[in-house]
């Protein structure tokens, strides 16, 4: 629970960065805190108290007294989050980059990083 509460707080102050910084540089910070709340959420939402890793062996299918086939997949935790948020690292890394060698393109051209500056650029 606190995973996703932490989540949602991190996706708003990183809204609340992104919509109120005029510097580029705060504007990718923002983005990047914004990332990182979504990971969490997702993860929080992917998480099964006293779940176990999803690998069900034949020596634990074997015996029936052991465990109970539905009570063991019951007990499973769902893979598909922790792969999502592994691959939405990579992406989020990936796009960070690229962000920030827009900035160094804009500090290149018009010598500053505040947004105001490119009034010339907007559609």
């Amino acid at each position: 629970m606190i995973m996703l509460v932490s989540g949602f707080l991190l996706v708003l102050i990183g809204i609340w960065a992104m919509l109120t910084r005029k510097n580029i540089i705060r504007i990718i910070i923002g983005f990047s805190i914004l990332d990182t709340g979504i990971h969490l959420i997702i993860v929080a939402v992917g998480f099964v108290k006293g779940g176990t890793a999803p690998i069900l062996d034949n020596a634990l299918l074997r015996v029936p007294t052991s465990v109970d086939l539905s009570a063991a997949v019951s007990r499973v935790v769902d893979p598909l989050p922790s792969a999502l948020v592994l691959t939405a690292i990579v992406i989020g890394l990936a796009v960070t980059a690229l962000l920030l060698s827009f900035a160094i393109r804009l500090h290149k051209y018009g010598r500053s990083l505040d947004i105001d500056v490119y009034e010339e650029q907007k559609w």
